[in-house]
Formats: C-alpha cells, sequence, structure tokens
C-alpha cells in the first residue's frame, strides 16, 4: 500500500522535491473478491488502528473509482517521480500511471525494474542503488 499512499499523498503536494514508488498498487484497480480482499488486507493494516481486513477491503470496493491511482497522474506530472517495479504482478499498474502522467505532460519521470519479489527480499541493495542514484540527481 505504501506505493499507493505515496502517489495519492504526493499529488498534492506541490512542495515535494519529488516522489518514489515502489511496487505501487491501483487500489482502485482490485478485482479480487471481497474474500480474497480481505486476505489481502490481513497483510496490509501494519500499524492501522481502529480497522479490520473486511473494514478496509469495503471501503476500497466502495470508492473504487476515488481510489484509482490514475487520479493522481496530474498532480504526479508536476514532480520528479523514480517508480520502481519488481516480479510481483503490479508493474502494469505502474506502467499505465506513467503513461497517464506523461500524457498530463509529466517528463520527469525515471523507471526501473528489479527482478524480484515484492518486499525485494534478495535485492535490497539494488533498490537503495537506484534510490540514492535517483536523489543524487536531483537538483
Amino acid at each position: 500500500m505504501g506505493g499507493w499512499v505515496t502517489a495519492m499523498t504526493a499529488s498534492k503536494d506541490s512542495a515535494l522535491s519529488g516522489a518514489i514508488l515502489i511496487s505501487a498498487a491501483d487500489n482502485g484497480k482490485l478485482r479480487e473478491t471481497r474474500e480474497q480482499l480481505v486476505v489481502l488486507m490481513a497483510d496490509d493494516m501494519e500499524s492501522l488502528a481502529g480497522v479490520t481486513p473486511q473494514t478496509m477491503a469495503d471501503e476500497i470496493t466502495a470508492n473504487a473509482k476515488a481510489f484509482s491511482i490514475g487520479n493522481a497522474a496530474p498532480g504526479l506530472a508536476k514532480l520528479p517521480l523514480l517508480v520502481i517495479t519488481s516480479d510481483d504482478g503490479l508493474e502494469p499498474m505502474s506502467a499505465a500511471l506513467v503513461k497517464a502522467i506523461e500524457a498530463q505532460g509529466g517528463k520527469n519521470v525515471k523507471t526501473a525494474h528489479i527482478a524480484t519479489d515484492h518486499s525485494y527480499s534478495d535485492h535490497r541493495i539494488a533498490l537503495e542503488s537506484e534510490v540514492l542514484q535517483w536523489l543524487a540527481g536531483l537538483k
């Protein structure tokens, strides 16, 4: 959920120097059944208070249009952006977002793909290197 939250938040804050999306999902495009969403949300609760996997699944379903990551494209088009993907199946969602950002005039988007899992378990140094190189290039 971190990549999605970053996209949605950064799109509303033009004072940021840039944003980094790592394996961002499009929570407006999830097509799982409610039962499948409950299982997914159980793994995404982290330290959220006052929610259950069931309430999170219901909120995502009820707000699918508002939660679409594509809604962030106009704001993200104004920021330097690094979009990192892995082999977790979310790459098409990130590619669609990059295309939407470019359609909004965004010209400062760098993409990188690392062949690993969603947690970048065996490629943490590669992930770190992508982030540090991108940060070093910010003006």
